[in-house]
């Protein structure tokens, strides 16, 4: 049962015992994401004395309710461990807003919470270590951004592509059809040699590693565990089988060994890893501070990234700018550094300068589609014209011209500068552009709407529906081709085929509706706290 701990001030209890509106429900976590149980769990109101105090149960859960509209200031502390305030806003009757909180080994409650930060007032001053801490974690309520909804979605889409951007100094790796019967010859080798000595240290590692390399991650558990017997030391055994863990479904397993390991060697490498066995398992707040601690140790290039993804995919939009800046600094020849820190800015309604980050990616690898790709989104959903932008996928198309993206987003490009002064020549290649695209591809939907799209434009709108059922059969959930494609029937005279579509448009939006806000609630947002935010004078 939850207790209250103190007394509430006259103000507050008047508006806390009034109707029931809100609920806001969480955890206190440790760093490492065990639950604090005991710890003093304060609710209070901005500019209203007093507030409310519970302690955490076992679990390290907590639950206050009868909350009315406005903005709270939530803190958690314990001897032994600091905690940081962040903001909560139960704003209507029967929300219910759960925010996961962390407190900090060492020293007591040092700050307190402001109000939603400006961009200027997040901007992070980056020396050793950085200006702001992840205090906690929230349900989606309100994912801020900026602009359309399509700008909006758009970011949250590169937000998810950033994470898979490929390490830039990549190498091939095994894994084509024509390897097969190199791995077989190998793997016939390693067998051998381990019957031969099956206590011995490197027959065992190296078949468990082919096995992890060539996807055959329960096989390879075996020879690495026993490669771990035999030689506990060596860390590079130690990496190999905790992947071969996690990627054969024990995730909590590898977790258990990183811990075990960074007990004795505390890497950038392992806490790396341990952040993304953090993450996997659905607990961010331990991973953004395992990338933290990684990028201390060693600010490698890879725990840079990593930790500057793990803010932005959580929506700390102008941190994960400032950590990829940072990487930018001391990486400059990485692409897809400046890549991430396209997509923050963007994300953070900067897009001319995310559009020069771009640009420059792209300048570092002509050849690597990625920086173009992004920018080909952006500038799609931009406000106004990416000024290097069309330029560079130019070189996009000259460089892969039978790719048909490549094609799609430069004809968008040109159409986006046509919107402000419309030329004959240029719309002509713009609309060859598309062609190519959806010849190179023939389920191109975009392309095939943008085609039917210039056609309605000159009335030719049986040209025009062609183009968008051609559209809908290569994406079935191409929205605003059944649109258009409704426009077209109904200028057409064919009502009924309009009504159809109509239904339809409405059906395909209401389900990706329900999809994207059914994907932000399950992407937890960092709250973020800076340790010079004033003192209030309720605070403790």
């Amino acid at each position: 049962m939850l207790l209250f701990v103190v007394s509430i001030g006259v103000a507050v209890a008047q508006q806390i015992s009034a109707d029931v509106t809100g609920v806001v429900q969480g955890t206190v976590h440790s760093p490492s994401g065990k639950p604090v149980d005991g710890a003093v769990v304060r609710l209070e109101q901005k500019g209203v004395h007093g507030g409310v105090e519970i302690q955490t149960n076992a679990d390290g859960t907590f639950a206050f309710s009868t909350i009315q509209p406005g903005i709270y200031w939530l803190s958690a502390e314990k001897p032994g461990f600091r905690g940081r305030a962040v903001a909560v806003t139960p704003s209507s009757k029967g929300t219910q807003q759960k925010v996961d909180l962390v407190l900090e080994d060492g020293g007591s409650v040092q700050s307190t919470p402001g109000a939603t930060l400006s961009p200027s007032e997040q901007a992070m001053a980056f020396a050793d270590k950085p200006n702001f801490t992840v205090a906690g974690v929230t349900d989606w309520t309100a994912v801020g951004g900026h602009g359309s909804d399509s700008m909006l979605r758009t970011s949250e889409a590169l937000a998810s592509e950033t994470v898979t951007l490929k390490p830039w100094d990549q190498v091939g790796s095994i894994g084509t059809a024509d390897a097969a019967p190199v791995w077989k010859e190998t793997e016939g080798k390693l067998r051998s040699d381990l019957e031969h000595s099956p206590g011995n240290f490197e027959a065992n590692h190296k078949l468990g590693e082919f096995y992890l390399r060539t996807g055959r991650y329960g096989e390879s558990l075996a020879p690495l565990q026993n490669a771990s017997r035999i030689n506990p030391e060596n860390l590079k055994n130690q990496y190999d089988l905790i992947q071969a863990y996690d990627r054969s479904g024990r995730t909590a397993a590898a977790l258990d060994r990183v811990h075990e390991l960074l007990k004795q060697h505390g890497n950038g490498k392992l806490y790396r890893l341990a952040g993304e066995l953090d993450e996997t398992s659905g607990n961010p707040l331990a991973a953004v501070h395992e990338y933290e601690e990684a990028v201390q140790l060693e600010p490698s290039e890879q725990n840079y990234f990593e930790w500057g993804s793990e803010l932005l995919i959580h929506r700390a939009v102008w941190q994960a700018q400032e950590v990829f800046r940072r990487g930018d600094e001391a990486y400059p020849r990485s692409a897809r550094m400046l890549t991430a820190l396209g997509a923050a800015l963007f994300a953070g309604a900067l897009y001319e300068e995310a559009a020069v980050r771009l640009c420059h990616a792209s300048d570092l690898d002509p050849m690597d589609p990625e920086p173009y790709m992004f920018m080909g989104k952006m500038q799609t959903v931009a406000p106004d014209i990416l000024s290097c932008v069309e330029q560079r996928l130019a070189r996009f198309v000259k460089e892969q011209p039978d790719n048909a993206l490549a094609n799609y987003f430069y004809a968008m490009a040109i159409l986006k500068r046509q919107q402000h002064s419309a030329e004959t020549q240029t719309m002509n290649q713009a609309e060859e552009l598309l062609a190519r695209a959806v010849t190179i591809d023939a389920k191109c939907g975009d392309a095939y709407l943008q085609l039917g799209i210039l056609s309605a434009s000159r009335s030719k709108f049986s040209e025009a529906i062609d183009f968008y059922k051609m559209a809908i059969e290569g994406e079935p959930q191409l929205g605003e081709a059944h649109y258009r494609l409704a426009l077209a029937y109904d200028r057409v005279g064919e009502r009924a085929k309009a009504e159809e579509e109509f239904k339809l448009h409405d059906e395909i939006k209401s389900q990706q509706a329900e999809a994207v806000e059914k994907k932000r609630r399950e992407v937890k947002q960092f709250l973020i706290v800076l340790p010079d935010q004033p003192v209030p004078s309720t605070a403790r």
